[in-house]
């Protein structure tokens, strides 16, 4: 009933940029928390940001100054913007949203396929 899908992934060099776009659809009645983690070769899952529906925001030390996540709720997408690039920040890249389904009273993380974001020279 709903999908979570990511793009935006890809190869750049170091101290490159990108963005990373993740939109929901299916029978959604609310979203609430939108977040991005990323899972490094041999290493465990990490929250790398979240908004809440206030636009309140967190991150994680490592990318503080250098990531910025957003959300458009009427496109029911979350964004994050990566700058400054480095290789340690290559990793597959997950979308999670929490949404409330219409006719639903609960809410459930709904996850993307993930998207490759590799920083190499």
């Amino acid at each position: 009933q709903v999908q979570v899908v990511e793009s935006g992934g890809g190869l750049v060099q170091p101290g490159g940029s990108l963005r990373l776009s993740c939109v929901a659809s299916g029978n959604i009645y609310s979203i609430d928390l939108m977040s991005w983690y990323r899972q490094a070769p041999g290493s465990q899952r990490e929250l790398v940001a979240w908004i809440n529906r206030n636009e309140q925001t967190k991150y994680t030390d490592s990318v503080k100054g250098r990531f910025t996540i957003s959300r458009d709720n009427g496109k029911r997408m979350v964004s994050l913007q990566m700058n400054d690039l480095k290789p340690e920040d290559t990793a597959v890249y997950y979308c999670t949203q929490t949404i409330v389904i219409n006719g639903d009273f609960t809410e459930d993380d709904y996850w993307g396929q993930g998207t490759q974001v590799t920083v190499s020279s």
